[in-house]
C-alpha cells in the first residue's frame, strides 16, 4: 500500500474529486479525515469508507475560516495522532466578464479557492514539522497556467495565486521536510463542470480545447494526488502536475 499508515486531511472532501482521492487514500492504507461544509454528503463518505474496514473522519470545515481549520486539524490530531498529508481540494467556479464581475463575487471565489489554500497549509505545517515533514497537495487547475475566454477573472486568478503560493510555501520548508506541489487538472466531470457539460456549445468548445477529446474523470486526478502523497516524490516540491489532457500544451 503506498500510503499504508500515512494520516491525510482532505479538504472538500465530501463530493467530487475530494471524495475520489479520500476512498482511494483509504484504499492505499492511509487514514483519512475529509473536511467539507457538505455535512451529509461527507458522513455518507464517511460511512462508506469505514464500511470497507478502512478508517475516515468527517469534520465539518469552511476553508475560509481560520478558527475552522484549527479545529479540523487539532480533531484530526485527536483522532489520528499526526497529519502526513494535507490535500487543499475545495474550490468553487464562476463564469463571468471582468467588467461583469461583482466585489462581492470577486472576493467568495478568492476566500475559498486562494485563502482557503492558505489557511489550511498554515495549520497543518506547525504539526508537519513535529513529525519531520509531510506533504501538501493544493489543487490548483490549468485556468492556473493559461488564460481562457468563457472562464471568469476571479477563478483563474485564485487558481494562478494556488500555484505561486504553492512555490513560496515548497522553498520556505523544504528545510523542515514538507514537500509542497500544486496540481492542475483540466476539466473534470464532476458537478462543477455539470453546467459546461449540459450546454452542447460550450461543452463543444471546451472538447475542442482538449486534444485527448473527453473530460478527466476524477479518478485520473485522483492518481496524480496519491503520487504526490506517496513517497514515490520524495524529491519532488514547488511542482507543478498538469493533468490537462493536453490543453496547455497548444
Amino acid at each position: 500500500m503506498r500510503l499504508k499508515g500515512k494520516v491525510a486531511l482532505i479538504s472538500g472532501g465530501a463530493s467530487g474529486m475530494g471524495a475520489v482521492e479520500a476512498k482511494m487514500f483509504a484504499d492505499e492504507g492511509a487514514l483519512v479525515a475529509i473536511g467539507d461544509i457538505q455535512s451529509n454528503l461527507g458522513r455518507d463518505v464517511e460511512s462508506e469508507i469505514n464500511q470497507g474496514g478502512r478508517k475516515c473522519v468527517f469534520l465539518h470545515l469552511d476553508v475560509t475560516n481560520e478558527d475552522s481549520w484549527r479545529k479540523s486539524v487539532s480533531d484530526t490530531i485527536k483522532q489520528f495522532g499526526r497529519i502526513d498529508i494535507l490535500v487543499n481540494n475545495a474550490g468553487v467556479s464562476a463564469v463571468s466578464l471582468v467588467e461583469d464581475t461583482t466585489v462581492k463575487e470577486w472576493d467568495r471565489v478568492m476566500d475559498i479557492n486562494a485563502k482557503g489554500v492558505f489557511l489550511g497549509t498554515k495549520s497543518v505545517i506547525p504539526e508537519m514539522i513535529k513529525v519531520g515533514g509531510g506533504s501538501i497537495i493544493n489543487i490548483s487547475s490549468q485556468l492556473g497556467l493559461v488564460g481562457m475566454d468563457s472562464s471568469s477573472p476571479q477563478y483563474q486568478a485564485s487558481k494562478g495565486a494556488v500555484r505561486i503560493f504553492t512555490k513560496a510555501a515548497a522553498i520556505q520548508y523544504a528545510s523542515s521536510g514538507i514537500r509542497v506541489n500544486s496540481v492542475h487538472p483540466g476539466p473534470v466531470t464532476t458537478a462543477m463542470t455539470a453546467h459546461r457539460r449540459s450546454n452542447k456549445d460550450d461543452y463543444a468548445v471546451m472538447l475542442s480545447r482538449i486534444p485527448l477529446g473527453r473530460f478527466a474523470d476524477p479518478i485520473d486526478i485522483a492518481y496524480g494526488v496519491i503520487y504526490l502523497a506517496s513517497d514515490e516524490s520524495t524529491f519532488v516540491t514547488g511542482s507543478e502536475l498538469v493533468i490537462d489532457g493536453g490543453w496547455t500544451a497548444q
